[in-house]
């Protein structure tokens, strides 16, 4: 039996503006997450538990953030010297190529199906049968070879994820309605009014020949690949209009964090009693690169509930439904709440945090005020107090709720 040839293709070039002045001067896909890890290690991580060894990662926006965590693909065995880990940053195309062999390659993309066809001489002479094309910013487990079997058999030209979200967040995602054959028969891509609580995961298995077909005419049409943009815009209603669409459903967590309010809800569901998402589970666990640090230290004033506690952590103060990520220091008589603290933080004595992201490197002074909780349980962006990487709030300083500090602010200034 014939076994194709596979290759992942990871989509981590979006600037990923929806997290404000969390992204503002790093990569999206290396944002922290759980304390411990980055986005993009759920992806690499699900592509080394399904025994996928060629892993391309499509590179834009402040790239260097994010080649200094792939590491070379160490920690999720891809470091090899045939096959492994291979970064695709933005190029410049040579001029002196004819455009008949290379028509319009390279330069920055405006979307991930656009990001695709730029990078099309590279993928072809690799020759893949399969492409398995995934974001870097979904929070989800998944064995890639059971969506491979079902394209396989399908006889697909894609085969879409899907997940069920509650209809009121569809509008959000590519809206999808498929039949009880599993063929997709109608696409929305982000509607207005959602067509469907079915939405497409990110996750695509593609028949590369067919995809580049597509691609193609799809160019062709427009006068130009950068019409292309992302894929709900041309490629999958094309793909669904001509019957070569399926889809696999994922029926365990997922969930886009792409906005403040996904990605402090998501922090939410790890405190769950029963969280939907194991990250430690032994049998797929998630690699991360990371210099270990030493155990939490948790002194007698401390007081802690419903929280995670990371490595390097000094905890004096009060910790109610919060994450800590590695070697955050909360003074004695601060209070954070349902917040997100990143790494190498200080709260000071007294200070109090509540609905609050707090970037890297930041330093809360004394009796300082940060945010507050709302007053209905829904926690919307607005309801969200978002402090940038290493800034340094004086002591006693009201951040009001929903505020925007930026990286490197000086509140004393």
């Amino acid at each position: 039996m014939h076994r194709p040839k596979v290759l992942a293709l990871i989509l981590a070039g979006g600037a990923g503006s929806r997290l404000e002045v969390l992204t503002a001067e790093r990569a999206k896909p290396v944002m922290p997450f759980g304390g411990t890890y980055r986005l993009i290690d759920f992806a690499l991580s699900n592509c080394m538990h399904s025994r996928i060894n060629d892993v391309w990662v499509i590179e834009q926006y402040e790239l260097h953030s994010l080649n200094e965590h792939l590491a070379n693909g160490r920690p999720w065995d891809l470091d090899r010297t045939y096959g492994g880990l291979q970064v695709l940053p933005p190029f410049e195309a040579d001029d002196k190529r004819k455009p008949e062999d290379n028509p319009k390659s390279g330069g920055f993309a405006s979307g991930n199906a656009d990001a695709i066809y730029r990078h099309r001489r590279l993928i072809q002479e690799f020759a893949p049968d399969l492409l398995i094309v995934l974001s870097a910013d979904h929070i989800y487990k998944l064995d890639f070879r059971d969506v491979i079997e079902h394209h396989l058999k399908t006889q697909a030209g894609v085969t879409v994820v899907t997940t069920k979200v509650p209809k009121a967040e569809a509008s959000r995602f590519g809206n999808v309605i498929a039949g009880d054959d599993g063929i997709i028969t109608e696409f929305a891509y982000k509607p207005d009014t959602p067509i469907s609580d079915t939405v497409t995961t990110e996750v695509f298995v593609y028949t590369t020949r067919l995809l580049f077909e597509q691609l193609d005419n799809l160019s062709d049409d427009a006068n130009g690949e950068a019409s292309l943009r992302d894929f709900g815009h041309q490629l999958l209603p094309s793909l669904v209009k001509g019957k070569h669409a399926v889809e696999f459903r994922l029926e365990g967590y997922w969930r886009d964090v792409g906005t403040l309010e996904s990605y402090w809800q998501a922090h939410q569901d790890l405190l769950a009693d029963k969280p939907a998402i194991e990250l430690d589970d032994a049998k797929w666990n998630i690699c991360t690169f990371g210099a270990p640090r030493v155990p939490a230290r948790i002194h007698e004033t401390a007081r802690i509930t419903n929280s995670m506690i990371s490595q390097g952590c000094v905890v004096r103060g009060t910790v109610r439904d919060s994450v800590l990520a590695r070697g955050v220091h909360v003074e004695a008589g601060a209070i954070i709440e349902r917040s997100i603290i990143l790494d190498d933080c200080r709260i000071e004595a007294d200070a109090h945090i509540s609905h609050a992201v707090i970037d890297i490197g930041v330093r809360i002074g004394k009796r300082a005020r940060i945010g507050a909780k709302p007053a209905k349980d829904e926690v919307t962006d607005e309801d969200l107090t978002i402090i940038g990487a290493e800034a340094i709030i004086s002591p006693e300083t009201i951040v009001t709720t929903g505020a925007r500090i930026q990286p490197r602010a000086d509140t004393s200034g």
